[in-house]
């Protein structure tokens, strides 16, 4: 494997031993980490782990278990990003080393399938949509709480209890509603804008889409979703599983960007999904030494945008109406990005509505892509802490942008019997325009 991460193509190439030697050991990244707040484990909060990176990449350590438990105990939540003062590009070192481990590391059978089981599904919106109907069934039969209640899944181990938890509610008339492939703008036109769908999203929070595609109509713009796309790749790539995620992203530049150069439909890409527009803006970087996409992959990336990063962008135009409620924003905790302030804003926007911080806000939740399944009893430690940190502001409604989150959040609520409603800021902007 090449130790020459890709980097933007402004940038000078930096070798691993450079993204190595940004961190100087100062700490700062320690209370950002989860997991070092879990634990208390040196090995186990970034600076700890970029050590075990330096060993691993010197020969001065091998591949053992222990050392791939520190590294698939990481969520990869970049929180120690904004709190690190030198830099550290602890993204890159963390994908780049789990990409290691996935092509190196021997994991065992039970392990490897089932990775490879939520690998085959997850990221292949097709396949969820045609299991759907048989969750749906399953769910309403009663058969699902009678597997519940005998402790088959507990036989199974953790992780499946956990899938079993994470299930959302399905609502199969949503799930086969498609959006148009072209909506018009509801008022004076603006602009045009290209709607990335998503996989986990578009099937089972179809609502979430549709309600992006109304806000940005009813403020001017023409909403394109160009058809047949699927996964970003952002799953795969978090989880170390390179060459498939960049095989995801291929597959979506060809629907977005087919060509480098020449005029678009549109004049920026949307995304309403915090973690995967982590990814959608690094394409170009992924991208870099590939000749044939290089230069699709960054335009790509530079149009991408998140939904509250583009209307916090434009002067809203669409009326809203009052809403009297306490809403507790939740930041998905894909920190790279460093879109905090637009979703609040939009939030605001709202006559009447009263929004609320959550203590300890910017930690991760412990969803982060598919962490709490992989390691569900850390990611229910931190998620914990995430709960009592929601229930403590007495909100009425949990504002989310990243499905995985609100699963997560809403999952551990649910356990206490507490069924807090939960939204998209775009669903909840939705249900106020006029």
């Amino acid at each position: 494997m090449s130790t020459t991460l890709p980097t933007p193509p402004e940038a000078d190439v930096r070798t691993f031993d450079d993204l190595l030697s940004d961190c100087v050991h100062c700490g700062f990244c320690l209370p950002a980490c989860p997991t070092y707040r879990s634990w208390g484990e040196e090995m186990d909060s970034p600076r700890g782990r970029i050590d075990l990176m330096r060993g691993l990449h010197e020969g001065a350590i091998e591949l053992t278990p222990t050392v791939v438990g520190h590294f698939d105990a990481c969520l990869g939540c970049m929180g120690c990003l904004t709190s690190c003062p030198s830099g550290v590009q602890y993204d890159l070192l963390i994908e780049e080393t789990r990409a290691k481990i996935e092509h190196e590391f021997p994991r065992s059978p039970l392990d490897r399938g089932f990775r490879e089981l939520i690998f085959a599904l997850f990221p292949r919106p097709d396949r969820l949509q045609k299991m759907a109907p048989f969750l749906y069934a399953f769910r309403k039969s009663g058969l699902h709480g009678l597997v519940r209640r005998s402790g088959v899944l507990g036989l199974l181990g953790k992780r499946f209890e956990q899938l079993d938890a994470l299930l959302p509610p399905l609502h199969l008339r949503r799930m086969r509603a498609a959006l148009p492939a072209f909506m018009p703008a509801r008022r004076t036109r603006r602009g045009a804008v290209a709607l990335v769908a998503g996989c986990v999203q578009k099937v089972f929070f179809p609502n979430v889409n549709a309600s992006t595609a109304r806000v940005l109509t009813a403020e001017g713009f023409d909403v394109l979703v160009p058809e047949a796309q699927g996964c970003c790749g952002a799953l795969s790539l978090h989880a170390g599983r390179d060459g498939e995620s960049k095989d995801y992203a291929r597959e979506l530049i060809d629907r977005f960007v087919p060509l480098a150069d020449g005029p678009l439909p549109y004049d920026a890409i949307v995304i309403n999904a915090a973690g995967c527009g982590s990814t959608l803006k690094q394409y170009g970087a992924l991208f870099v030494n590939e000749p044939e996409y290089a230069a699709r992959a960054e335009r790509f990336a530079s149009l991408v945008r998140d939904v509250s990063e583009f209307l916090a962008e434009v002067e809203p135009i669409a009326p809203r109406r009052p809403a009297p409620i306490r809403v507790a924003y939740h930041d998905a905790c894909h920190l790279a990005q460093r879109i905090r302030e637009q979703p609040r804003a939009l939030l605001r926007s709202i006559p009447k509505l009263e929004l609320v911080e959550i203590p300890q806000g910017d930690e991760c939740c412990g969803s982060a892509g598919v962490y709490n399944l992989l390691e569900p009893e850390s990611a229910r430690e931190i998620g914990l802490r995430k709960a009592e940190n929601v229930l403590s502001t007495g909100a009425r409604l949990l504002a989310s942008a990243n499905p995985g989150c609100t699963l997560q959040i809403r999952s551990l609520l649910s356990e206490r019997g507490i069924d807090l409603a939960a939204a998209h800021p775009i669903e909840i902007l939705d249900a106020v325009i006029q």
